[in-house]
């Protein structure tokens, strides 16, 4: 996609349920999707190791822009096409309801992380554009120069841009085994991340409450220096009956 993308004026999901869900690790927001939404307990999560160089920064949440790369081989645009394509994905980056976060899919297969999209400038940028931060597959760079608090998820960490160049912007993509697509809610942190669908997004910080008060009385047990086995099956129990 060449053009710049339409976003809904109006945020999808309340800022005070995105500061909810950024008070929670991914892990545990991938524990409550399984009791709000079950049918997704094998979809919309990375499943694929991504690095975080960045592992003390907190949880992000924002909407997905989206875009796909490569670096391979060189752009086939000519040069005044190439920075106008840019500017049009810097101006889609930077358009919509905020906050927001980059996902974007390395193309080069086997290549995969040739060269890095991401480094000093583009963090910077991005951040400047309201991300939070990017989830990809292909690589990043210049980790000391990086944007400060602005987080990265990538697929592996190198030297060299090659012949990186976007090659759409707006479109879904797939990254680490994630289908987003332009527009979505995103979790993500030092784990991995996951697509939150809008109509449970406000459901779950109360189910991540209550699995969090479950696993408590087990925790209890497991660390106590008086564990035994039973006093574990005790507590499983008692853990079933909190709802």
């Amino acid at each position: 996609m060449n053009q710049p993308v339409n976003h809904p004026s109006v945020a999808p999901v309340p800022t005070s349920v995105l500061e909810a869900l950024a008070r929670y690790d991914t892990p545990t927001i991938c524990n409550a999707m399984e009791v709000v939404a079950p049918e997704r307990r094998l979809i919309g999560y990375t499943v694929k190791p991504l690095v975080c160089p960045f592992p003390d920064l907190p949880p992000i949440v924002g909407y997905a822009r989206t875009a796909t790369m490569r670096s391979t081989s060189p752009s086939p645009r000519a040069a005044a096409a190439a920075r106008e394509h840019r500017a049009a994905y810097y101006e889609y980056v930077g358009t919509g309801p905020g906050p927001r976060i980059s996902v974007i899919q390395d193309l080069d297969g086997a290549n995969i992380g040739t060269g890095a999209f991401w480094g000093e400038v583009n963090s910077a940028v991005h951040k400047a554009l309201g991300c939070l931060g990017v989830v990809t597959d292909g690589s990043i760079r210049d980790i000391a120069q990086w944007a400060p608090t602005f987080q990265a998820l990538a697929g592996s960490i190198g030297p060299s841009h090659a012949h990186v160049h976007a090659v759409s912007f707006g479109d879904p993509v797939t990254v680490a085994g994630m289908t987003v697509r332009s527009g979505d809610l995103v979790h993500a942190d030092r784990h991995g991340a996951i697509v939150i669908p809008f109509d449970v997004a406000a459901k779950l910080p109360d189910a991540a409450e209550l699995l969090g008060r479950r696993e408590a009385v087990i925790l209890e047990i497991a660390r106590s220096k008086e564990f035994t086995i039973e006093k574990l099956k005790a507590a499983m129990a008692r853990s079933a009956e909190i709802h």
